[in-house]
């Protein structure tokens, strides 16, 4: 099985965009194109806007109801057209696993869209593209993020963690959600979210631990997005210092007092920022590979996506 992103089609260098152009990124097309499948989506062409074609915005109407209208002449409203597609299309993306949007569309941007009022006077960045806010509607727990902010290195990896989290939940439900998967699937991310959110690792075991008095339909989507709202939250140094540490403990016993005390500091020297996560992370590796639990090896925490995207390095 592979993992499928939707994608806007002129992130993936299609020349889709209203200016004729595309907005084709690097990592997208090179870096993670071996990993994935993409869904290319373009919303305007698929409503049948040429392109080139006439720039469109976000504005108000008189109800303060936001309408997707040429910018040149806001009498030529693309709103509904744009609608039944996102009605007709949404459902047959129901597989994805995470949406790369391109930012600042008025139909495909996550936030910070431009918007306009109904007399055409600019209000700010304040609008969601038309059609990305029927998707994320529709999927809240859907990982989506824009094309723009993958050049941040930790919104990039936070992303894809997202991910690829998402898809192995959704590989590991497919022939059916029960509680036992539920409970070995949470088994596996316990120090994954608890580097994202210390407060959602205690609420999604508790969640787990009261899962009989929940339908399996209701939980089955309740805990994919908590799990999803926990991860989208940026892991910092500190919190997975306290992850290391807790994994440390689980060797404890079998390390002797140097292999202890390397293991230690270089876990500090972490926090303070002299090495990247992959130094401490290598560490406990090697000590796993000596001294062996099953449990701690199976953690997800070690491998949440393909090292070939070299994101911890």
């Amino acid at each position: 099985m592979t993992v499928k992103i939707g994608i806007s089609a002129c992130v993936l260098g299609e020349k889709v965009r209203f200016d004729g152009g595309h907005k084709g990124s690097a990592f997208c097309m090179q870096q993670l194109a071996s990993e994935v499948q993409y869904v290319p989506v373009c919303p305007e062409m698929a409503i049948g806007m040429p392109s080139p074609r006439p720039a469109i915005r976000l504005q108000l109407d008189d109800t303060q109801q936001v309408q997707l209208v040429q910018s040149n002449n806001p009498s030529l409203d693309h709103t509904a057209a744009m609608l039944a597609f996102a009605e007709a299309k949404l459902p047959q993306l129901s597989g994805l696993s995470g949406y790369i949007v391109c930012a600042k569309s008025p139909s495909c941007g996550m936030e910070r869209v431009r918007l306009f009022n109904a007399k055409g006077q600019q209000m700010g960045k304040l609008g969601v593209g038309l059609f990305t806010h029927q998707l994320m509607q529709k999927y809240p727990w859907l990982p989506v993020e824009e094309d723009g902010r993958l050049f941040d290195p930790a919104l990039k990896e936070n992303f894809i963690c997202r991910v690829f989290s998402c898809y192995d939940y959704q590989q590991t439900m497919q022939e059916g959600f029960t509680i036992a998967k539920l409970v070995a699937f949470h088994s596996r991310y316990k120090f994954l979210v608890m580097a994202h959110s210390p407060v959602a690792y205690r609420e999604l075991g508790r969640l787990v631990a009261n899962a009989k008095l929940f339908a399996a339909a209701d939980l089955q989507q309740r805990y994919l997005l908590e799990l999803m709202q926990a991860l989208k939250n940026i892991a910092t140094r500190k919190q997975h210092a306290n992850v290391l540490q807790h994994l440390q403990g689980f060797l404890k016993h079998g390390l002797s007092a140097q292999a202890k005390q390397e293991l230690v500091s270089l876990i500090d020297r972490y926090r303070q920022g002299f090495v990247p996560l992959l130094a401490p992370v290598t560490l406990l590796q090697h000590h796993l590979q000596q001294h062996p639990n099953s449990y701690v090896s199976a953690q997800r925490y070690f491998n949440p996506y393909p090292e070939t995207l070299g994101l911890r390095a």
